[in-house]
Parts: structure tokens; C-alpha cells; sequence
């Protein structure tokens, strides 16, 4: 007879946690009523934040012509304290409303980077802002809370950098009865109202994207509106459950965690919010951060949601093999096809 397997430490503390099961309705009209219940749970579990206002206050900095594209530097506040930098590259000689992308950059430890990832090599295999935006695509990017400009204007004063300044803001958002990712988010749908609002772009025509934390940025955004039509996800598809039981935690920050999220649902029934509009999800096999296992769970729930619309195929999840947590040339060809498929071409709601 075997010997009994003993349970890791991982295992026990996640026995500790009744995670209800995220079970698919059988009709349409009962999961949209599901998902209403699911986003105002997300925004409970979010935290206390004032209403944003219709469009943002929006400060031009600067605007400058370069070859086959005008970039404008802008800065919002926030209402929670903050000025929030960002970047809008505007293709030149377009005609018409425009389709558009909002650029998510990941996290890295690069405090430094935030929205100048869209002008670098850092995280991609080209400058996302530059090369999209010579395609055709107006694209807006914004300075996640702690990131490029950012770092160093949390609570905690300019001593407060990177890392510090991240548990800093954590800490502060916590007594304020919020989260911090619950700010990265609304900063982005700030940022998402702004990009509306401008008379370049066409709203029924955004696509969403992003690597790693930008990645799951682009997942959320999904969940929580409906204004994007579409999103291409790099990395960070991850189900909560397994990436504990694979004792992966340490992979992503701390702000990344909503307390009590367990009690509610995992990550499938974030993702599933998006459907029907059209996700690609793109992560490599040996991200330590996405374990395959939850990956492959995650699309098990998903894909049914998806099929009470009849669109199975707008929901399309590749594992790259022998792949860590990179951003490939085959992965960004990829993501333009499929931003080209959904957002270049007239699409009908």
C-alpha cells in the first residue's frame, strides 16, 4: 500500500479557504445576470473610491511631431491625490475616426519605466506606441500608480521609491478602505474615458493590451467595462488557486492582491465577464507566474460562457512551449493580427 502523500504547506493553508465553484448558468439571460453580480462584487472588494467624473480634467504638457506620428504628453488627477502622466500617439495624415489601443506596461521591478515602455524595447519586441500608432491605431498610455513618473509620489513622500513606495501606497490604500490595484485599475479607466472622449477616435473601435501586469490590467479593464471591444493578454493568465498550490506567490506583487477575493470566486469568473467580446490570451509555458494547470482550468470555465453567445472562437487561449515570461516576435505579430481582425476593420456591434 502507498504511503499517504502529505499535503504541502500550500495545500493545507488553501483548505483552510472555501472556494466556492464558479459554475456557467445554462442560458444567457441568467449569466448576464450572474455577471452584473460578479462586477459589483469586484467593485466592492476593490474598495471605497469617489465617483470618476464623465471624462477627466485633462492638462496637455507637450505635443510633438515625429516621423508618421504626433506624440501628446497629458497629464489628469486622479481625485485620489495624484497627477497621472500619460502618453497619446496620433497617426498623422489619418482621415476619420480612428481605432484605438490602450497600452498597459508591465511591472518588472522597472519603477523607473512605466508609460516610457511604449517608446522602448523593454518588455516588447518593438516600441509598442511609435510602431501601432504608424498602423493606424491612436494609442494612450498612462504611468501605473508607483511607475515613471509616479515613483516617489506616493504617501510615504519622495524617500518611498520602487518597491518601498509600492508597499507605502499598499499600506496607505488599505486603511483608506481600498486597494491598490483597485486604484491601477480606475487610473486606467480614467485613462480609458479619456481615450473616448477624444474626436480622433472611433469609441466603438478600442482594443486593450498589454504584458505581464499589463496583462492582467487588460483582463480587469475587460471584466469591469464594456467599452473595449477587444484585448490580446501576454502573461499573467492566472488562477489564483493553482498559483498557490504551486507555491508561485511570490511571482507577482503585492499589488496585485485583493483581500478576500477566495471567498467569492477565482479568476475564471473575472475573465468570463468579457464575453462575448473577442480575448487573446498568449503566455508561455515555463511563466512561473501563469502555471499551465490553472491556465488550462481557467478555459474550462471560460470557453462555456462564450459558447452561450455562439462566439467559442472569439475566445482564444495559445500556451507557447518551452516559453518563460517573455513577449516573442511571434507573439506581437500575433497580437496586430488580431487588433487588425477585431478594431482596424468597421466591425458591427
Amino acid at each position: 500500500m502507498a504511503d499517504p502523500v502529505t499535503p504541502t504547506n500550500a495545500r493545507r493553508w488553501l483548505e483552510s479557504v472555501d472556494v466556492p465553484v464558479f459554475a456557467v448558468p445554462a442560458g444567457r439571460d441568467a449569466w448576464l445576470r450572474q455577471r452584473a453580480a460578479i462586477r459589483s462584487t469586484l467593485g466592492q472588494l476593490l474598495g471605497a473610491f469617489p465617483p470618476r467624473p464623465a471624462v477627466p480634467a485633462v492638462t496637455l504638457v507637450s505635443r510633438t511631431e515625429y516621423d508618421g506620428y504626433t506624440l501628446e504628453k497629458f497629464s489628469f488627477d486622479d481625485g485620489l491625490g495624484m497627477t497621472v502622466p500619460g502618453y497619446l500617439f496620433l497617426p498623422q495624415h489619418a482621415a476619420g475616426k480612428l481605432p484605438a489601443i490602450l497600452y498597459c506596461h508591465w511591472h518588472a521591478g522597472q519603477w523607473d519605466v512605466g508609460k516610457e515602455e511604449m517608446l522602448g524595447h523593454n518588455a516588447t519586441p518593438v516600441a509598442p506606441g511609435p510602431t501601432l500608432a504608424r498602423l493606424g491605431y491612436v494609442v494612450l498610455g498612462i504611468d501605473a500608480c508607483g511607475f515613471g513618473e509616479r515613483n516617489g509620489q506616493g504617501p510615504g513622500g519622495p524617500g518611498d521609491r520602487d518597491g518601498l513606495g509600492e508597499l507605502t501606497a499598499s499600506k496607505f490604500s488599505l486603511w483608506a478602505g481600498r486597494t491598490l490595484w483597485g486604484t491601477m485599475v480606475r487610473d486606467d479607466l480614467m485613462a480609458l474615458d479619456f481615450l473616448c472622449s477624444r474626436p480622433e477616435v472611433d469609441a466603438a473601435r478600442i482594443g486593450v493590451t498589454g504584458i505581464s501586469m499589463g496583462s492582467t490590467r487588460s483582463w480587469w479593464i475587460m471584466a469591469l467595462d464594456d467599452r473595449p471591444r477587444t484585448a490580446v493578454c501576454v502573461g499573467c493568465m492566472t488562477r489564483y488557486q493553482n498559483l498557490i498550490d504551486e507555491e508561485k506567490m511570490g511571482a507577482h506583487g503585492i499589488y496585485y492582491f485583493v483581500p478576500g477575493m477566495l471567498r467569492h470566486f477565482d479568476t475564471e469568473a473575472v475573465i468570463a465577464c468579457a464575453a462575448p467580446r473577442p480575448m487573446l490570451f498568449m503566455t508561455g509555458d515555463r511563466d512561473i507566474g501563469s502555471p499551465v494547470s490553472g491556465i488550462r482550468a481557467i478555459e474550462a470555465k471560460v470557453s462555456p460562457v462564450y459558447s452561450l453567445f455562439g462566439t467559442e472562437k472569439d475566445f482564444n487561449c495559445i500556451v507557447y512551449p518551452d516559453t518563460a515570461h517573455v513577449y516573442l516576435p511571434a507573439e506581437w505579430d500575433r497580437m496586430v493580427a488580431w487588433m487588425n481582425g477585431h478594431i482596424k476593420k468597421d466591425v458591427a456591434p
